[in-house]
């Protein structure tokens, strides 16, 4: 398994009550969408969230936070969630909110059609 089940879960549960949001397999993990921008996610070592770059140096004060980096270059605006944030329901609450909270301030994205081929 690429991720942990069980954090999924508690995405999920925490996500629950958000209109528009789906799931997406990328990054090796499993990505949770609001109306198609990432909010947030679980991969192998734990997870991510997507706060937006006003918010980072916020999120990055916050225990278990640390910048993303999936190739060696750091992603602005996403952060790493370590497992140990997952399971304290406080910081857990904390990062899905600022991280919904950038999401809310996207607009939706519109599916492109496939080419015919």
């Amino acid at each position: 398994m690429a991720y942990d089940e069980d954090h999924a879960e508690l995405l999920r549960a925490a996500l629950h009550d958000e209109p528009g949001i789906t799931e997406k397999k990328m990054f090796g993990g499993l990505c949770f969408l609001k109306n198609g921008n990432m909010v947030c996610g679980v991969h192998k070592d734990g997870g991510m969230a997507r706060v937006g770059k006003e918010a980072e140096a916020s999120a990055l004060e916050i225990e278990g936070i640390s910048p993303l980096s999936f190739t060696g270059r750091k992603m602005g605006g996403m952060v790493d969630v370590d497992a140990g944030v997952f399971e304290d329901e406080g910081l857990r609450t904390q990062i899905v909110e600022m991280a919904l909270a950038y999401a809310r301030t996207l607009p939706p994205k519109v599916a492109k059609p496939k080419k015919a081929r």
